[in-house]
């Protein structure tokens, strides 16, 4: 497959010329071309760095074939449009063209005690790459390429270091940057990689590239 990543918590991947898309937020400028350009859109969580509801919309519009997957709440957001909308949970699993895909979790990081926890779910494709959407998920099986969030208003450095331990994947990639300047990024990379206190390095993709998983 190939990954390319977008603004923040957007990822796209392909295979055999079609396209997965996980997490179109409003961060993201091309969102609406890309859900309707793909085969499918998986959602993590509501909040609008991960789900631009106007652009996923559009998309549905355009394209009869696109697919949308994600907590209850998008479906209430979206509407189920014949069943292409439809709610997924941990351990629901289903096929869209080339793309396998596991569902893992259940609620979004803590943020703060007066700030309500949503649903959250993360997304494990092809048996290899691991969205986590906003939470520290450890989904129990092996991964190939952890996206990994480092910047927000729940994210913990400790945590972070523990949680990329605890998962082990074969490597990491940055997602969820927007809050951390580009000094900041390379730190942060560096303190959760294998130069740091992380087991491997952590891969900064630059908005736009893509690479190999």
């Amino acid at each position: 497959m190939e990954l390319t990543k977008y603004t923040h918590a957007t990822v796209v991947l392909e295979q055999d010329g079609v396209t997965l898309v996980i997490d179109p937020g409003t961060f993201t400028p091309e969102a609406a071309d890309l859900a309707r350009t793909a085969a499918a859109v998986l959602i993590t969580h509501e909040h609008f760095d991960h789900f631009d509801v106007e652009a996923v919309r559009a998309g549905l519009a355009a394209n009869d074939a696109l697919v949308v997957r994600g907590p209850e709440a998008i479906v209430e957001q979206l509407g189920a449009h014949d069943g292409r909308v439809a709610a997924v949970r941990a351990g629901d699993a289903f096929e869209v063209g080339p793309f396998s895909v596991q569902v893992f979790g259940e609620e979004h990081a803590v943020i703060h005690r007066d700030v309500p926890t949503i649903a959250n779910v993360g997304y494990l494709v092809n048996g290899t790459v691991f969205h986590p959407g906003d939470a520290y998920l450890q989904p129990g099986v092996p991964v190939g390429t952890l996206l990994l969030p480092t910047s927000g208003p729940w994210t913990s450095t400790a945590e972070a270091v523990d949680y990329v331990r605890a998962v082990a994947p074969e490597r990491a990639v940055q997602i969820h940057e927007a809050m951390l300047s580009e000094l900041g990024q390379q730190s942060t990379a560096r303190f959760l990689g294998s130069d740091g206190l992380g087991p491997v390095p952590v891969l900064i993709l630059p908005v736009g590239e893509t690479t190999t998983v």
